[in-house]
Formats: structure tokens, sequence, C-alpha cells
């Protein structure tokens, strides 16, 4: 069986976006605990927030070079109800890899907190200070990290089935991270 997969640069952006989303998460959760020294937790909302726009224009860019080079088609052998899955799911991880991001940054710029790297590169603020926005911002990017979990969760567990049950090839669409699959 034959399946063709990602080229080299969609492996590398969907690695990328994945290593950063995989460090975001445990970062956002460890930076808001009670009982963190405030030492790391200053240190690790620093990354977060910066690190929130590095992830922003990786996606941006990925999306763009998506739109550019459609993926790849699944195998005949796909039955249509994964298919639609596959689609739902990735179109849900697409919307919350953007959402992420602008909602982290609504809630710091509307909290009146600075976005290091944003500020150094004297870019303006887009979002005018106001405690309800930050505070309703706040909420929706908590959710929403629980949200993209869920959805990891799901592709992780999807791409597992297929490689370890199915074997039909879709896992290997976009694995190994560098290079064609065979």
């Amino acid at each position: 069986m034959s399946v063709q997969g990602y080229s080299t640069t969609a492996r590398l952006f969907h690695w990328l976006v994945a290593a950063a989303v995989l460090l975001m998460i445990p970062i956002g959760f460890i930076m808001i605990r009670d009982g963190v020294p405030r030492s790391i937790s200053s240190t690790l909302f620093i990354l977060h927030k910066n690190g929130g726009v590095i992830v922003f224009l990786i996606v941006v860019a990925r999306l763009l070079y998506r739109w550019r080079h459609p993926a790849p088609p699944l195998p005949d052998e796909v039955p249509g109800w994964q298919r639609a899955a596959s689609v739902i799911s990735h179109a849900a991880l697409y919307v919350m890899l953007v959402a992420m991001p602008v909602l982290g940054y609504v809630r710091v710029r509307a909290g009146g907190f600075p976005i290091e790297w944003l500020d150094a590169l004297n870019a303006p603020t887009l979002v005018p200070e106001n405690e309800a926005l930050a505070e309703t911002a706040k909420t929706l990017h908590y959710y929403g990290a629980l949200v993209i979990v869920a959805l990891i969760a799901v592709h992780v567990s999807a791409a597992i089935y297929h490689a370890k049950i199915r074997r039909d090839g879709v896992f290997f669409r976009m694995w190994p991270p560098f290079g064609r699959a065979q």
C-alpha cells in the first residue's frame, strides 16, 4: 500500500508547533498554581507570553503554507466517518491554535501587562486596558487550554490507532518529522 506523505516543510511545521504547544501547556498550568515561588512563576509567565507570540507566528505561517499546499489525500481504505472526524478535529485544532494566543494576548494587554518581545519591537498595543475584558479572556484562555489538551489527546490517539491497529499508512504521512513517507 502506497500512501502519499506530507512534505518536509509541512512535517517541520507540524512538529515545531507540536513541540511548542506541548511546552506551553505545562508552563501555563504551572505558572498559575498556588505555591509556585514568585521568581519561578514570573519567569514562566514571561516564557508563556512571549512563547505565545512565537506560536501564533508559526501557526499563521503554517496555515499560509497549508493553504498553498493542501494535505495529501487519505488512503482509500479510510472509512468516511474517520475522514469526517479527521476534518473536524484538524479544523478544531487549527481554530484553537489561533484562538489561544489571541486570547492570551487580549488577557495580557487588557490587563495592562507587558509582552516583552512585542514591547521591545515597539509593536502597538491592539487592545485597551479593560479589567472585565482581561478577566473574560483569562477564563476563555484557561478553558481553551483544557479543550486543546482534549483535542491533542484525540489527535494522538488517532495517530496511534492508525499506526498500531489499522496499520493503514496514515501515521506515516506525518512521521518521521524530517523527510517524506515512502
